[in-house]
């Protein structure tokens, strides 16, 4: 594709190291229990799948930080985890990854979120969660802001990481609004429909296609419609700009002054789109961040769901893996 300049990528991804991003959202467990299915129950209709194994994995604002790290970057990250063990094992696999946790509370009356899949034969069969959402309490709030404080001097970017758990309130958004105002680095945003009214003045918002349609009030049927409601999203918040993710049909990148970039698909096969958009937005970030512009970005983000998806499970993407992808796909 001639209209990406792969020394320009290259060079923007060997940027990616030595960034330092700020991610605040609801952090989750993501439990994966692995097996065959090969019967239906006799006491309902319903597959009866013989269990092989389980595995874990970060998932929510944490899988975003995973991500940062696996593509290079440091990772600090702020939220919530519960008193109990899955919390433990957030925190224990955080901490090897060497993502700053200081901005992390341990709450008792919250448990952790654990979501957890069943997946037979490479597709999921179930999935059930585990939460409880209650309002922060004010520390916890506090605690986050005194991080941000302390750290907003020091970062490259901040993203939010909104699944709707309740950690991006609007106390404190309007809290991380004051701690960052006059601050001229990136804040990228993977909104919860909701919870749009309180993204204000940010870099980016990444909805999906489903989620831009509901933010704007419309049914996107056509080219048409995606255009109008992206104006709508970024008149409502007046964000400088905002990535559509549109699963097979690739992204819409649109930015101020009305300029659309439309980028086609790259995944060849999709086994599993869990975490999918944690790692478009720690990918789009890091390429703006790293002096890339906004299109360029894009194509990056593009690339890196492109890999995940042909995994099963919550996955990141190495930057190595990405280097090879950027290379391998211009060089088409």
């Amino acid at each position: 594709m001639k209209e990406f300049d792969s020394v320009q990528l290259s060079h923007g991804i060997d940027h990616f190291e030595g960034k330092s991003i700020l991610v605040i959202g609801d952090i989750m467990l993501d439990r994966f229990i692995w097996g065959k299915v090969s019967r239906i129950s006799p006491e309902a209709p319903v597959p009866v799948v013989e269990v092989d194994r389980e595995s874990t994995m970060l998932g929510g604002a944490a899988n975003v930080a995973n991500n940062l790290v696996s593509l290079g970057s440091k990772a600090l990250l702020c939220g919530v985890v519960g008193e109990d063990r899955p919390g433990e094992e957030v925190i224990s696999k955080l901490e090897d990854l060497g993502v700053d946790i200081g901005g992390i509370t341990i709450e008792s009356a919250r448990p952790t979120i654990v979501k957890t899949r069943i997946v037979a034969h490479a597709q999921q069969v179930v999935r059930y969660d585990l939460e409880k959402r209650v309002p922060l309490k004010s520390s916890t709030i506090q605690h986050i802001l005194d991080f941000v404080r302390e750290k907003r001097g020091h970062i490259s970017a901040m993203i939010l990481s909104d699944y709707g758990k309740g950690v991006l309130s609007r106390k404190l958004m309007h809290g991380i609004a004051a701690e960052i105002s006059g601050s001229t680095f990136p804040v990228a945003v993977d909104p919860y429909v909701k919870n749009y009214p309180l993204y204000r003045n940010v870099t980016v918002v990444t909805p999906n296609n489903a989620q831009a349609g509901q933010i704007a009030g419309m049914e996107i049927k056509d080219e048409n419609d995606l255009i109008k409601a992206a104006k709508r999203l970024m008149n409502h918040n007046r964000s400088k700009s905002v990535l559509i993710t549109r699963g097979e049909e690739g992204m819409a990148l649109f930015e101020e002054g009305g300029k659309v970039t439309r980028i086609e698909s790259i995944a060849r096969k999709v086994y599993d789109v869990t975490g999918a958009g944690d790692t478009v937005i720690a990918a789009f970030t890091l390429g703006i961040a790293s002096g890339l512009d906004m299109k360029s970005a894009a194509f990056l983000s593009n690339l890196a769901a492109g890999i995940v998806v042909g995994e099963v499970g919550t996955s990141t993407v190495k930057i190595d893996d990405l280097k090879r992808a950027v290379a391998s796909y211009l060089s088409k």
